[in-house]
Formats: C-alpha cells, structure tokens, sequence
C-alpha cells in the first residue's frame, strides 16, 4: 500500500507532503496504516469533501491511497474532515 500525503493553506499557507510505503515502514506500523484505510472505509469516501460556510484559514488535506489495483484520492477541509477519516489524517499528519 502507497500513500501520499499533501497538507495545504492554513494561516502562513504552509504546505507539507509525504509519501509513505508499507514496504518500507517499520512492522508495527506496516500493519496499522491499512487498518486506519479500512476503518475509514477510504475507498467508498467522495473525492471532496468541502469545508463548512467560514473556515478561512484552515487547512486542506489531500490522500492519496494506491492499493494493488486500486487508487483513490480525497480532498477534505480540516475542517469537514469525517470521524471515520480522522485517525488516518492525524497518523498522516505525524510522517
């Protein structure tokens, strides 16, 4: 599993990305990051999620997740984020 990881906007406009592979992650991790996707239910997620009337300001995640055969990208405002998405973000958010 591949992911990419592009955190944007926010107040200095600031941006970060990352790209991670199972492959080359430690063990522990190389078995986390797929069930933090599947408990996301990554794949069935729309492509953009849009961020609620007033959020100036706030960031704006991209992830991309490449599994075998599968990819799929969603676009979600810090603030709109799902809480089925969250602790993918917020492990993402710390690579």
């Amino acid at each position: 599993m591949r992911i990419s990881f592009e955190r944007t906007g926010g107040f200095a406009g600031i941006s970060k990305t990352a790209t991670i592979d199972t492959v080359t992650l430690p063990a522990d991790e190389a078995k986390t990051l797929p069930t933090l996707v599947e408990t996301a239910d990554f794949f069935n997620l729309p492509t953009e999620i849009p961020a609620l009337p007033n959020q100036s300001d706030r960031f704006v995640y991209t992830v991309t997740v490449e599994e075998n055969d599968r990819k799929h990208t969603v676009t979600v405002s810090e603030s709109a984020v799902p809480a089925n998405l969250q602790p993918l973000v917020e492990w993402l958010k710390t690579k």
